[in-house]
């Protein structure tokens, strides 16, 4: 799998399976993508490659221990990595150029969330992050997976 930025300048493949998704309603992701909430994915680093515009490629530490990464020509966010969790790059899907595949398990930090969005489907909603919450997730994830296979 494959993606850019708008500019094209930044270019990643993925090789491996995207982790679960997931639409964070946090105000960090709100900043970042300009918008209401950020879809993300996990990806195992040793998956994740660079084809293309390392050097476009600027980090900022929005929070203790946790880097963004955006293009410094179009602004793109690319991915977000945690200090603490150095083999998992989570990446912003808007990058990929094709279906992952994977469809979100749940919205979270809803606590946060813009005024003006209304979440309208049904998928569960929690007040807080995924850290918070990593028991739930991998009850979903397994549901999920259990779908899959059969």
């Amino acid at each position: 799998m494959t993606g850019t930025c708008l500019c094209g300048g930044i270019r990643i493949e993925i090789t491996g399976k995207v982790g679960p998704v997931v639409y964070c309603h946090c105000s960090r992701c709100q900043k970042a993508s300009g918008t209401a909430f950020a879809a993300n994915a996990d990806v195992r680093r040793k998956y994740w490659t660079m084809v293309a515009g390392a050097d476009l490629v600027r980090e900022f530490e929005s929070s203790p221990g946790v880097m963004r990464a955006f293009c410094s020509r179009c602004g793109s966010p690319i991915y977000s990595t945690r200090v603490a969790n150095p083999d998992i790059v989570r990446v912003r899907l808007g990058l990929l150029d094709a279906d992952p595949e994977r469809r979100s398990l749940a919205h979270f930090w809803v606590g946060n969330k813009a005024p003006w969005f209304a979440i309208t489907d049904d998928l569960p909603q929690f007040r807080l992050g995924t850290d918070e919450h990593a028991d739930e997730i991998l009850d979903m994830t397994r549901v999920a997976m259990a779908r899959r296979t059969s």
